[in-house]
């Protein structure tokens, strides 16, 4: 029995409706939600990322502002720009675009936005929130997966996930969500051990690896009736590709992504969401 195919795209959607009514109300306040976002390089694919949350933003009314620096920046400017973009009010969201160049230092540019203005919540003090259960400015990527679990109406509580990846944008973060909702949650990656096996016992799998190269995770890999999120986005043989194949694993999974049209369009709606969380945290902050 063929499984469900979650659209990322209509659910993306769905927040992005909810974001456009929020920009109104905020507007109405005389609050005009704004993102800068930070581009070092000319690295094509970060260009075009960045290029199409612009274009999110003006779909729903969210101001933007683009700074494109010198592949050659050094860290003290890119210090002084986030230093001075925390300072303006008139900015509420700042999202370095990442990877860097190999001159820049990830940790110590994210470390240096501002807590309320972290739309990616990659800050020490927002990445410590969240193990705490307070955070309000979550990952884009992990809480846009946990808001596809709720539009389905996927109870997590008690459910064995395994997670494929243990990095700072996906599995860590996404690790603390998933806890939350009370699921039990084993974190793989390169140097596990039996990972077929996990996953065969899983109820949910959800894959982050991206080089389908090295890795696929393959329908007889899963169990009957799990649900299989890829977040995973690679060229491989010249088609955009995630870690299975769709067509394959939506044949024996209850629920699944495809890639594109899964989680990605999710990424960007939480975006969104975070830059209007911001701007009402600055709000409640002038009061």
């Amino acid at each position: 029995m063929t499984g469900v195919k979650i659209d990322g795209r209509i659910i993306a959607q769905t927040v992005k409706d909810r974001v456009k009514k929020a920009v109104e109300e905020l507007k109405s306040q005389g609050i005009n939600p704004c993102l800068a976002t930070i581009l070092v390089g000319d690295d094509t694919a970060s260009a075009t990322y960045v290029k199409n949350k612009h274009k999110a933003c003006e779909e729903v009314g969210i101001i933007t502002r683009d700074h494109k620096l010198d592949v050659n920046t050094t860290q003290t400017q890119l210090n002084d720009i986030i230093e001075n973009l925390n300072k303006d009010t008139t900015t509420h969201g700042i999202l370095v675009q990442l990877p860097l160049p190999k001159q820049l230092d990830e940790f110590t540019t994210t470390s240096r936005i501002s807590p309320l203005k972290d739309v990616d919540g990659l800050t020490p003090h927002n990445v410590g929130l969240l193990a705490m259960k307070k955070a309000a400015l979550v990952a884009c990527t992990p809480s846009g997966i946990i808001e596809m679990f709720e539009f389905h109406k996927i109870n997590l509580e008690g459910k064995n996930v395994v997670l494929i990846n243990r990095g700072n944008l996906v599995g860590k973060p996404l690790y603390h969500l998933l806890l939350e909702k009370n699921a039990t949650v084993i974190t793989c990656h390169s140097r596990t051990r039996n990972l077929t096996e996990l996953c065969q016992l899983a109820d949910i799998i959800i894959s982050a690896v991206g080089n389908r190269a090295k890795f696929t995770l393959t329908s007889d890999m899963i169990k009957e009736g799990a649900i299989v999120i890829d977040v995973a986005i690679s060229r491989y043989q010249d088609k955009l590709v995630g870690d299975t194949d769709f067509e394959d694993i939506i044949q024996k999974a209850s629920f699944a992504t495809p890639v594109p049209g899964g989680v990605g369009p999710m990424t960007v709606a939480m975006l969104l969401k975070n830059t209007i969380t911001a701007a009402s945290l600055s709000d409640q902050i002038g009061r």
